[in-house]
């Protein structure tokens, strides 16, 4: 009898020891804080900037101040070409750059950057997501992607007005990577610039455009210095952005944080795409206020462009043919991405979206 209730006591007096472990693991690891570091390439006053420092302040708080984040704008922490392998590395916990900045590092999700036709800015955003989520590409195996966005369709920012295909002939237009390839079957030369510093090649001459959305005519000033505006999405890359999140940095999170940073990922998605829709009107406000001309493509010349940027498509095939893929894959791609244009362009409309850019139905 003694003996059971020895037994029974040590039984007892082990169970409570576990569980004092238990708790004071779990309370310590609740107690525990992640300091981590938000590079991004924006400056502070634009959305783009702002909805980030959002995202970062959200995640303090649902965390209980679990998670803090230091906030590095304007490049200051890492220079857009060295953001992912600066997340990677763990220079910076999280990051945000576009795969431009960096050509032939993101060779599939290039795909997405070619002249589509994408209308709008809410419909680059859900096709860029869809693409992502549909095919994982590898290129991105070594981060965490906490989301995909993408700008609105570019258009033509120039100091000289460009009405027709030939007016193209002789200026130099800002546009890295894929979007250099289009301005140069336009006819024009391409010019991989630093976007921070367009507004002094604008205002010195030294180039005479910028393929980009309406946005950065208030985002960057661009109205200021340039005084027209051609809308010609209908063949108008984007640039498809990245948010990222080091390995490591997500690994060592417990449980009920890495549900907080995927939940709050999903919401930021929603939210950009409608930023990079509105943002575009707020570009357009400001450039009419300027007195900047804006100059519309008639279906003959709608005609022209869209044969002239036709071999980049091609282009982009034989180059990835050449990486080792397939062309039945390559064109699936393309395909995929042209079936999303049109599937999310109709649910626009069914949605009463506007945007700045696009077909009837869509645009304002």
């Amino acid at each position: 009898m003694a003996k059971r209730l020895g037994l029974a006591t040590v039984m007892v007096m082990v169970m409570a020891l576990v569980l004092v472990l238990v708790i004071g693991g779990r309370q310590s690891s609740a107690a525990e804080t992640f300091n981590l570091k938000f590079a991004h390439i924006f400056p502070g006053p634009a959305k783009q900037s702002l909805l980030c420092e959002a995202f970062v302040k959200e995640l303090e708080k649902r965390s209980g101040g679990r998670i803090k984040t230091q906030y590095f704008g304007g490049g200051s922490l890492l220079k857009p070409a060295g953001v992912y392998k600066g997340v990677e590395l763990g220079v910076a916990d999280m990051g945000f750059a576009h795969v431009e900045y960096t050509p032939g590092r993101f060779p599939v999700t290039e795909a997405c950057d070619l002249p589509l036709g994408y209308p709008s800015g809410w419909v680059s955003n859900m096709v860029v997501n869809d693409f992502y989520t549909n095919f994982k590409p590898k290129e991105f195996d070594k981060v965490k992607v906490l989301w995909m966005h993408a700008c609105s369709p570019n258009v033509m920012i120039t100091t000289k007005p460009v009405r027709t295909l030939d007016d193209m002939k002789g200026l130099t237009i800002r546009a890295p990577g894929r979007v250099g390839d289009t301005v140069k079957a336009l006819g024009a030369s391409p010019a991989p610039m630093p976007i921070m510093e367009v507004y002094d090649g604008l205002s010195k001459g030294v180039i005479q455009g910028v393929n980009t959305p309406f946005e950065t005519l208030k985002t960057f000033r661009f109205a200021e210095v340039a005084k027209y505006v051609t809308s010609s999405w209908q063949v108008g890359n984007i640039y498809t952005f990245y948010v990222i999140m080091n390995k490591r940095t997500y690994d060592k999170l417990p449980p009920d944080l890495k549900e907080i940073v995927d939940e709050l990922s999903g919401e930021y998605r929603e939210k950009f795409a409608l930023m990079w829709n509105g943002i575009d009107f707020d570009g357009r406000d400001f450039a009419k206020e300027k007195g900047v001309e804006f100059i519309n493509l008639d279906e003959e010349q709608v005609k022209k462009w869209k044969s002239a940027t036709e071999p980049v498509i091609e282009n982009y095939v034989k180059d990835m043919k050449a990486k080792g893929y397939s062309e039945e894959e390559i064109r699936g791609w393309i395909s995929y991405l042209r079936d999303r244009i049109d599937f999310w362009t109709a649910k626009q409309m069914e949605y009463r979206i506007p945007s700045p850019t696009g077909p009837k139905g869509i645009k304002q």
